[in-house]
């Protein structure tokens, strides 16, 4: 059996997966990032013992985190769940848990999660994208993730796409994650004249109701997610895009998101699947259970 765990902003997940991918048993925690490091590496311990004394077997443990780390220190990087930024969150986890473990960014865990048993499930080279808080991303080829050689492969929220768009937190201006996540969605609403009170949900809500400056934001979101993501096909040509996150929801994304694709794909034709998630929130945790394949346990 194995275990994953996700640790996220404001929750920590465990979800215990059998050989065959079924699952087992889950618990939700709360993530105590104002707490500090150390409560959260003793979280994590504590859920691992929990979801184990349940289960009543040692299992191998997997974790899903927000960054990831860094080749050059062994220490976490480019997390927003800032507490772990330059901690040893591995080496401590394996010490304490007297086991060795994996880890990967929670963008890597979803992709592997679709391309397993999800959406991208059959093809040989899948990109998975996460469209939230953040964007991020994921590569699978043939049933493996790949980290890169500075565990950075998928990170498309952070190529730059408008040179005089909004400051990023990661020291450059107009990332895609400023334009397309859904913080970023809703501030380009804000800042062409809507209401600055109203988040991504309601927007689209607006514009399906005929709102223009509503409507007038979709259009510059569709425009942005087709360039964004014609970047990536154009240098990787997946067999198959599936997305996550909060504006996977986003019907209109799966039609003239894809047209504006289309448009800017360096090719005749695009006939690149766009898919909606299988695994919805739980992909995160079950690819990080899945960092250890089944021929393993």
């Amino acid at each position: 059996m194995r275990i994953g765990i996700d640790l996220g902003g404001t929750k920590t997940e465990g979800v215990v997966l059998d050989a065959e991918g079924n699952e087992l048993l889950r618990k939700r925690v709360e993530t105590r990032q104002s707490e500090g490091y150390q409560v959260i590496l003793n979280d994590i311990m504590q859920l691992v013992h929990y979801l184990e004394s349940e289960i009543g077997a040692q299992c191998l443990v997997g974790l899903g985190t927000p960054g990831a780390i860094s080749a050059v220190t062994g220490t976490m990087k480019n997390s927003n769940t800032t507490c772990l930024n330059g901690q040893p969150l591995l080496e401590d986890l394996q010490i304490l848990l007297n086991r060795p473990l994996r880890i990967a960014n929670d963008a890597n865990c979803f992709a592997l999660s679709e391309a397993l048993d999800g959406a991208g499930k059959g093809h040989d080279v899948v990109f998975g994208v996460i469209m939230g808080t953040g964007v991020g991303g994921g590569v699978v080829f043939n049933g493996q993730l790949h980290q890169g050689h500075q565990y950075i492969a998928g990170e498309w929220g952070h190529n730059v796409l408008e040179l005089d768009g909004p400051d990023c937190y990661c020291g450059h201006k107009g990332c895609i994650e400023t334009l397309i996540s859904g913080p970023g969605f809703a501030a380009d609403f804000h800042r062409n004249g809507g209401d600055g009170s109203l988040v991504a949900d309601d927007i689209v809500s607006l514009a399906a109701q005929g709102e223009a400056l509503a409507e007038a934001a979709m259009q510059r979101f569709f425009d942005r997610f087709g360039r964004a993501l014609a970047m990536v096909v154009n240098i990787l040509d997946p067999d198959v895009i599936v997305l996550g996150g909060g504006l996977s929801n986003v019907e209109r994304l799966y039609s003239e998101g894809r047209e504006q694709a289309a448009r800017y794909t360096f090719n005749d034709e695009f006939i690149t699947p766009i898919l909606k998630n299988i695994h919805g929130d739980s992909s995160g945790v079950r690819g990080a259970a899945q960092l250890w394949q089944s021929n393993e346990i």
